[in-house]
């Protein structure tokens, strides 16, 4: 069943994280993307290159005048370009979008960096770990008295940069489709990562968030809502925040009065609750707080390694992970009920099958629109 971006068409600049994702996100989705790579790199792609899933990859040399006239034939049958490098550098390889754009009119430009197209850092290298330490989320993550802890990069290269590119690349879509005309999208890591924390900005506001880690509701300081190791050196995770779910979660772990069943949000005695709970979770095993609380409104669930979370019978049930060519990877989402997406293997093809489905010829020659 075609996907829900069926007949979109996308060009991709390959590069590294967050905008590799993002092409993929719309490959699963049905759409035509083509990874514009440089000679000799396509070869090297394999199942492995999970981000590269579910679409073919062109070789091009853009430091010839034939490689970037074929992008710009590929430009003109185009709804999406998306590239992740730097600033300026597809301006200099005559590729930016004041050129596609003239070529293109309706295009919608996507570029994807860690700070921005503009401003004192736009230039500077960087990784998820800065653009999510300059957007104030990094400070937040870890433990109290101890460094901040990188959340892998998930914050930056993923939720604050790939999935706000994909959002920012469908909006403009969806208003070129009105008003004839394209734009660019300036999808910063920064941005994204300050984007996120747009609830905790607000609970900062009205005076119910610290700047201080392990001190607040939702970044482990609450003993309601933190991981707690059990007596197998595996962990649970616990988010009993409203009062019925902690009330279930006392009953579950045999408190039936008492200070700590009663004074759930008494910020002054959650060390000593912790330190309570702590004990308690260390007197069974995972499998053991499982078989009791898992599946009910306690607000419960194992802590589970990449490996066992394939196993996991709920992701099973749903089809969470998918298997190509003998790697297991994280299947397409959202579930769209009529016309769902669908993550396909990596793709190789020739030069000539992939421009000819575009109706484009090496030369930047193109037939029809």
């Amino acid at each position: 069943m075609p996907g829900p971006l069926t007949g979109l068409k996308v060009v991709e600049m390959a590069g590294l994280g967050p905008a590799p994702f993002c092409a993929m996100m719309f490959a699963d989705m049905g759409a035509q993307v083509v990874r514009i790579e440089r000679p000799g790199a396509a070869a090297k792609i394999n199942s492995t290159d999970v981000t590269a899933r579910g679409r073919p990859a062109l070789e091009l040399d853009l430091r010839s005048a034939e490689g970037v006239q074929t992008v710009l034939a590929m430009v003109d049958k185009a709804d999406i370009l998306i590239e992740g490098f730097r600033p300026g550098v597809m301006e200099r390889l005559g590729l930016g979008p004041d050129v596609c754009l003239a070529r293109r009119p309706q295009l919608v430009y996507g570029r994807m960096t860690g700070w921005g197209q503009h401003g004192p850092l736009a230039k500077a290298a960087g990784h998820d770990i800065n653009y999510i330490s300059l957007g104030g989320a990094l400070h937040a993550i870890g433990r109290k008295g101890e460094p901040p802890v990188p959340p892998l990069n998930l914050v930056g290269d993923f939720g604050g940069g790939a999935m706000l590119l994909a959002f920012g690349v469908l909006a403009a879509l969806t208003e070129a489709r009105t008003s004839g005309h394209g734009q660019v999208v300036d999808a910063a890591m920064t941005d994204g990562t300050a984007l996120l924390s747009a609830m905790m900005f607000g609970m900062r506001a009205a005076g119910r968030w610290t700047l201080e880690r392990e001190d607040n509701m939702l970044d482990g300081g609450a003993p309601y809502y933190r991981v707690y190791e059990c007596a197998d050196g595996k962990y649970v995770s616990i988010g009993s925040i409203e009062p019925q779910f902690y009330a279930l979660l006392m009953e579950h772990c045999g408190i039936a009065q008492g200070p700590l069943r009663d004074m759930q949000n008494d910020k002054r005695r959650w060390p000593e609750f912790t330190q309570q709970l702590q004990a308690v979770f260390k007197t069974k095993t995972r499998d053991e707080w499982c078989a009791l609380m898992e599946g009910t409104d306690v607000c419960f669930a194992p802590v589970l390694d990449w490996d066992e979370a394939v196993q996991h019978p709920h992701n099973v049930a749903r089809g969470t992970f998918v298997e190509h060519d003998g790697v297991v990877q994280p299947a397409a989402a959202p579930r769209l009920s009529r016309t769902p997406g669908q993550a396909g293997p990596v793709r190789h093809a020739s030069a000539d099958e992939i421009l000819g489905a575009w109706g484009v010829d090496r030369a930047g020659g193109s037939g029809r629109k």
